[in-house]
């Protein structure tokens, strides 16, 4: 690490006195290849390919369907408006150099890691993608399949590319996570030594440009690979395949999506919560100093950790759940206009990419409803930056509501059921109102202003050991509602599609499952503004710590205290939030996973019996899963914080001067020793997801054939899936919310609360908040992202299980 020489030997004079500067954690800002390539290109000839790319785009989606050709554009509009978004954001000032100087150092430190930790992605990525390849090359072929001559070389191709690409896609969706909060976090500290509300403009407009893009990039990708496939395939035409079994090619970008995410989440929050549960035991705890101290060793490493842990990987994670989501729904629509033998099953299986496309709509307005105060100059009281937010959730929710309406009588229309698109219409009403019950929950457990966390920042005037029972309590109790809530909807939702008229040959109800899909994309359908409050929340984190570590006056940290503050009870809703939506997708794609079954193996295929010993084992083999992938997930954040500790203590004893502003930490050291180990830490965990169900339904498909049992090691996988599912949502559940919540007890003690910052309360505080870091942070979010993978690998695997 380069570092200047005077900070080195420590000869620089009162610290306060020298200008602050702050080392590189690179020499070289990193810049991906792709953008390289592109920038390297003259313009003009840059245009003409942006062009010739529009009008092929455009040309397949008119050979494919009116509804692509609108879901095109209004993702293109979508694009355009984030950089506009992108370009008000950086037209503000940046601040006095100081706060530069960490900004830069910060960026570079974020930018160094996503480039070594994708570098290692993309290899497992392709390690992966061989062994697809073989699997499906030498996999039996589905009755569909067959009689539409589409072959093994061609289904493995398929599946591959839809996987590689998925894979990309979500890695580029980190990045544009990462990208704007390491340039935003500057202009919010700067914004809020003049109003608060200017600040959260920022700081929502930043996590806008983010959210519009990963979710227009989730639908237009998916779009792109259906048009590219229809076109290609001759889909409908007389001896190829039928448009209703498409979806299923589809599956291979789902996985793609989930596998990067699942390793995004795991190295990010490795990441972060290791420098900032070192950062907090020795500097507050130990020495005594503020939050984002300059003097802290591991300062840089925690805000380092806020852009690739929070950014780059919630990015990544909800760009998955999209189109998870996305993929499932087109499956079971596909499926059920099959068996109800609709005339154009178009607008069942492209539903879903209208419903999101309407997303970046309304979520773009209640993204822009967001505004700053006309004069900054004029000094107003501070607002509530929550209920700011919330006003722009509640105009979303509205218009999601009048566009969802809209778009089921325009695609969900049927002469056979002319009242079935008012049944899912309403199915989507079911999904939006448990999407603001589930924020309003997780708000309720997590936001001090509420009695939950109060009570829990009491619990810590008597110890550490009460605030940590008193924490483990809650979060467990915090498991209640939601799963209820979530109950309720799949019920209401399923019986609202099963009497919604659409029946089968036979005259069977068939609109259950489609009803739940609908609902889930009810709940999605203002992913766009969830993920803004999302992005919010490590934004405002960042700009507090910049603010801190230039010693900015205290009415400027009061503003970026109170915008952090809020910041965790977002980001803790918005895991509240995907949580739900990765329930009831792990529902659809369990289901999908059934009929893929069923149509390898030319039988039925719809139920599970947990009464069979072996099925029964699937199912603890799931559960016990979840437990062990969280327990290895915390661990390693551990062993990296254990490091880090030793560091910056090693750094207090031989650099005294430090303590009086006379010495400069080694920031650079604590940076290098989180990316090594959190590199190292994710990869465990992240194979035993991966490999386990596999592995499970190899050998149980081993002993289903010798036993006289062809489909066990299928009714075995899903039964590990099912188990895996429950216990995965209630564990990451009551992660989530203990976690947000001690973190926002110590922040109401720092209010001035119960003897304020410094106070054996506050170091009582200080200790659940570390224990809570990996939880939320690490654990919880990789478990909803690790759920929804499980569901999309045994259905890309199911081959293997037969």
């Amino acid at each position: 690490m380069m570092m200047v020489d005077d900070v080195e030997n420590g000869n620089l004079g009162p610290y306060q006195d020298r200008p602050r500067t702050f080392p590189n954690m690179r020499s070289k800002t990193y810049t991906p290849l792709i953008f390289r390539i592109l920038r390297g290109l003259n313009v003009r000839v840059l245009a003409i390919l942006l062009l010739l790319g529009f009008i092929y785009v455009f040309y397949i989606g008119a050979s494919t369907s009116p509804i692509i050709v609108f879901v095109f554009s209004v993702c293109i509009v979508s694009f355009l408006l984030s950089i506009y978004l992108t370009k008000w954001v950086l037209s503000k000032d940046e601040g006095p150099p100081e706060m530069v100087q960490i900004s830069e150092a910060i960026r570079d430190g974020a930018e160094g890691f996503f480039r070594t930790q994708y570098g290692t992605i993309s290899k497992m990525a392709l390690l992966l993608a061989l062994v697809i390849l073989s699997i499906y090359l030498f996999r039996n072929t589905t009755p569909q399949q067959e009689s539409s001559g589409l072959g093994r070389e061609t289904s493995a191709c398929i599946t591959v590319a839809a996987f590689l690409l998925g894979a990309l896609c979500s890695g580029v969706a980190g990045y544009v996570g990462m990208w704007v909060s390491v340039r935003a976090n500057v202009r919010v500290s700067s914004a809020a030594r003049r109003s608060a509300r200017e600040a959260l403009q920022i700081a929502v407009r930043a996590g806008g440009f983010s959210a519009l893009v990963v979710v227009g990039m989730a639908v237009i990708g998916i779009a792109i690979l259906y048009a590219a496939f229809y076109v290609w395939l001759g889909v409908d035409s007389p001896g190829s395949m039928k448009v209703t079994d498409l979806p299923l090619l589809l599956v291979g970008y789902g996985f793609g999506a989930s596998f990067v995410a699942l390793f995004a989440q795991l190295g990010g929050g490795i990441f972060t919560k290791a420098a900032d549960v070192g950062a907090d035991l020795v500097g507050k705890v130990e020495q005594g100093i503020p939050e984002d101290d300059p003097r802290n060793p591991a300062v840089i490493a925690d805000l380092v950790g806020d852009n690739v842990g929070d950014c780059a990987a919630r990015g990544a994670d909800l760009f998955e759940s999209i189109a998870a989501e996305i993929i499932s729904a087109m499956i079971l629509g596909g499926t059920m206009a099959q068996r109800c033998k609709i005339e154009d099953p178009s607008g069942f299986i492209l539903f879903p990419l209208v419903v999101h496309s309407f997303d970046l709509v309304v979520s773009s307005i209640g993204i822009l409803s967001i505004r700053g105060t006309r004069d900054s100059s004029v000094k107003v009281p501070i607002e509530d930056p929550m209920a700011i937010l919330q006003k722009g959730y509640s105009v979303t929710i509205v218009l999601a509501v009048l566009t969802f309406a809209g778009s089921t009588r325009w695609l969900l229309y049927t002469e056979q059921a002319p009242s079935a698109w008012l049944n899912f219409s309403l199915c989507g009403l079911v999904g939006i109102i448990t999407a603001y019950v589930f924020v309003w929950i997780t708000k309720y457990y997590t936001d001090y202003k509420h009695e939950p966390v109060r009570t829990l920042a009491l619990s810590s005037s008597t110890g550490h050991g009460t605030n940590i029972i008193a924490g483990v309590s809650l979060g467990l109790e915090s498991t209640a509602l939601p799963v209820i809530v979530i109950s309720i909807s799949i019920i209401s939702a399923f019986w609202l599609g099963r009497t919604s008229g659409l029946v089968d040959e036979t005259g069977s109800p068939t609109g259950g499952l489609f009803g739940t899909a609908v609902a889930t994309m009810g709940m999605l359908s203002t992913a766009a503004y969830i993920l803004t409050m999302d992005m919010f929340g490590p934004i405002a984190d960042n700009a507090g710590g910049i603010v801190e570590m230039s010693q900015q006056p205290e009415s400027v940290r009061e503003i970026t205290d109170v915008l952090d503050a809020v910041g965790n009870t977002t980001k803790a809703t918005t895991k509240g939030f995907a949580i739900g939506s990765a329930a009831l997708a792990s529902f659809l794609l369990f289901s999908a996973y059934m009929d893929e079954v069923s149509s390898f193996a030319h039988e039925s295929f719809k139920q599970v019996d947990i009464a069979i010993p072996e099925v029964f084992i699937g199912g603890l083999l799931g559960a016990m899963l979840i437990f062990l992938f969280s327990a290895w997930a915390c661990a390693a954040v551990g062993r990296t914080a254990q490091e880090v500790v030793k560091e910056v203590r090693r750094q207090f004893i031989e650099r005294p001067g430090i303590m009086d502003y006379k010495e400069k930490p080694d920031y650079g050291r604590c940076v290098a020793i989180v990316a090594s180990a959190s590199l190292r830490e994710m990869i465990k965990p992240g194979a035993l997801a991966i490999v386990s169900p596999i592995v499970v339904g190899f050998l149980f498909r081993v002993l289903g054939h010798n036993t006289g049992h062809p489909l066990l090691g299928a009714k075995v996988v899903a039964a590990l899936l099912m188990f895996a599912t429950v216990s995965g949502i209630l564990m990451a559940l009551f992660l989530n919310t203990a976690g947000g919540a001690w973190d926002n007890a110590k922040k109401y003690i720092e209010t001035g609360a119960l003897g304020g910052k410094g106070s054996d309360c506050h170091k009582a505080a200080v200790t659940g908040d570390t224990v809570g870091d990996p939880f939320k942070d690490t654990a919880g979010p990789s478990l909803h992202v690790l759920i929804k993978m499980l569901a999309t690998i045994t259905l890309v695997m199911a081959p293997v299980f037969l």
